[in-house]
């Protein structure tokens, strides 16, 4: 049972977790070198507890305590109670909802693992604006991809932003680095997978006209927001597509492009 602890000094070493949530390149450094991110909210909470992520510490306002009883009784691990304004000095921002949680990551699994099964995965290059990365990782998960596959300069999906706009998602698709880019691609190709590279390019076929869903193994490749993949990444793919536009539109935004082309390239198959 997680033992209730009220603190009242913003300093307090305890809530060490939880100071400068809003320093995004502390945060980026951190996390990670102290295998921890945070997850924030009570969906995220429970759905990261579900996931299989062990809680190291949880930070509520007293409010929260009911609502969160049953994690509470069920977590081995110190919860702390904290007024609002506190709170707020320590993530140095309102944390609206009123509970954030401190989870232990686990070890990410190697790509060549999760190419094993997988018929249907999207592959990010440089895509580093956490927003995206949530949203991506959602539709992801609601149209059926079995695996993201992320360039070594990607952001972190456990990072506090992901992890909120995914509402979680990013705990139910299992996720890999590539070691090495582009050459990283030659594995996924290795492994059986069609590389398809989504770009606006007019000399790109439209989606409809390759009709990936009716291939065996699709790997969808993604870009960053406004640069979109790298020359080398469209060379190193097998065939460029595109998403066709109206009314002088060049591009969709990535996360929206990135549900349309899901859609596409699952269109037809089983929901797990």
């Amino acid at each position: 049972m997680g033992e209730l602890l009220t603190i009242d000094e913003s300093d307090d070493p305890r809530l060490h977790d939880y100071t400068g949530l809003t320093d995004v390149e502390l945060r980026r450094r951190r996390e990670p070198a102290e295998g921890l991110f945070i997850a924030e909210g009570e969906k995220v909470i429970r759905r990261a507890g579900e996931a299989g992520y062990a809680m190291r510490s949880m930070l509520l306002s007293a409010k929260w305590v009911d609502t969160m009883r049953d994690i509470i009784d069920e977590a081995p691990a110190p919860v702390y109670v904290v007024d609002p304004a506190l709170a707020e000095r320590v993530t140095g921002y309102h944390v609206h909802r009123g509970a954030l949680a401190s989870m232990r990551r686990k070890p990410l699994p190697a790509a060549a693992d999760l190419l094993t099964t997988a018929r249907r995965v999207v592959v990010m290059e440089s895509v580093n604006d956490h927003t995206n990365i949530g949203a991506i990782f959602r539709s992801a998960a609601a149209l059926g991809l079995d695996a993201v596959l992320l360039s070594p300069d990607c952001a972190d999906p456990l990072y506090r932003r992901s992890v909120k706009v995914s509402m979680g998602a990013v705990f139910s698709v299992p996720y890999a680095r590539l070691d090495t880019w582009p050459a990283g691609l030659d594995a996924v190709r290795e492994a059986g997978f069609a590389l398809l590279a989504l770009t606006p390019d007019e000399r790109a076929k439209a989606l409809d006209e390759v009709a990936p869903h009716r291939m065996d193994r699709v790997a969808l490749m993604l870009g960053a927001e406004g640069d979109g993949l790298s020359r080398r990444a469209l060379a190193a793919s097998d065939e460029w597509v595109r998403i066709p536009m109206s009314h002088g539109v060049d591009s969709l935004n990535v996360g929206a492009a990135a549900a349309v082309a899901f859609y596409a390239v699952t269109a037809g198959r089983p929901s797990a």
